[in-house]
């Protein structure tokens, strides 16, 4: 039943993507996610190049199925991308900026070219360059997000506009129904990062993942307020302390934010993290966790449980079957 055009493009047994949920991502999750019959992403934009390097090969050594790489169009990538082309990884997803001029040594490398959006024009503008597959993000999703229409109107507005071009839903999707609905919109796969977030492979703090297990679909806020590292992206985090004492405050420009400058914690190799650092909770860092940047999308209402990636596919898949089952006694 989920056997797509992106399924044959991409060389998958279905249709479901781990979204490159940044400094979360790592081999054993990529790994997991694809030898469960989707495909697995690494997220190398704030890595070295060494540590892409460890990173991909650490990942082939844990599957034999296709993975992926994302990089931020925001920054410097070239020498990153050679690396991820270079080491062989044959499908690269891009975010947050035009990709024509990578598109083409994409292609001479032999891979595959995603590209996310988060509008018709943008979408229009990547299938004209020669992007494969389109990513539509709607403006539920958590982590940064570029535009501000919904997934459920985004989608297929994204499918009429690059068609016959696989276009892949992202944002406000945990469950076998989010997927049936998606597919439903004309999409030939889905992006998840939210639910993968709580997965015993993520690498991140476990207040973190608490939280996205705890969480109401009202629990998330849409802003720019976690910025020492990308300034002015728009991102959807966790409510949290940080979120409160701003508001309380009246939501005032940085500059003038509440406790700017109070370090709240460290990092492995001693590094001081700031309030309002787009920093995430790892597991290694020590200091005030619950005030950092929790990145989640309003799925976080809909998720409950921490699973390996492996029970969250099975999971997800059993879902779809019994949704569709629903839909045909409704229908």
């Amino acid at each position: 039943m989920m056997k797509t055009s992106l399924c044959k493009i991409l060389d998958l047994d279905l249709p479901i993507i781990q979204a490159p949920i940044g400094s979360a991502t790592t081999p054993e999750l990529a790994a997991a996610v694809s030898n469960s019959g989707g495909l697995g992403m690494l997220s190398v934009t704030w890595r070295t190049t060494d540590e892409i390097i460890t990173l991909i090969q650490q990942t082939k050594a844990l599957t034999d199925k296709p993975f992926g790489v994302n990089l931020v169009l925001e920054f410097d990538i070239m020498n990153k991308l050679k690396v991820c082309l270079d080491e062989g990884v044959k499908i690269i997803s891009f975010f947050w900026g035009a990709p024509d001029q990578y598109i083409d040594l994409v292609h001479q490398a032999g891979a595959v070219v995603m590209h996310s959006v988060g509008n018709t024009k943008e979408a229009k503008n990547a299938a004209q360059a020669g992007a494969d597959v389109i990513v539509a993000q709607g403006w539920e999703s958590g982590g940064h997000v570029k535009g501000d229409i919904s997934t459920m109107v985004l989608v297929p507005a994204v499918v009429d506009t690059v068609a016959p071009l696989p276009v892949v839903a992202a944002g406000g999707i945990a469950d076998g129904r989010g997927i049936l609905a998606a597919l439903a919109l004309g999409a030939s796969g889905v992006w998840l990062g939210t639910r993968f977030l709580a997965s015993q492979e993520a690498k991140v703090h476990k207040i973190y993942q608490e939280k996205v297990i705890t969480a109401k679909v009202e629990d998330t806020v849409h802003s720019t307020l976690f910025n020492i590292g990308w300034e002015n992206a728009p991102h959807r985090t966790l409510r949290n302390s940080t979120v409160e004492i701003w508001e309380a405050a009246g939501c005032p420009q940085q500059g003038n934010r509440p406790k700017e400058g109070e370090i709240l914690g460290y990092t492995s190799r001693g590094d001081a993290i700031l309030r309002y650092s787009d920093t995430i909770p790892l597991p290694d860092i020590q200091g005030h966790v619950e005030a950092l940047a929790f990145y989640a999308g309003q799925s976080t209402g809909l998720i409950n449980n921490l699973h390996t990636s492996s029970q969250i596919i099975t999971q997800l898949v059993n879902e779809v079957e019994a949704a569709y089952q629903y839909l045909k006694k409704v229908l």
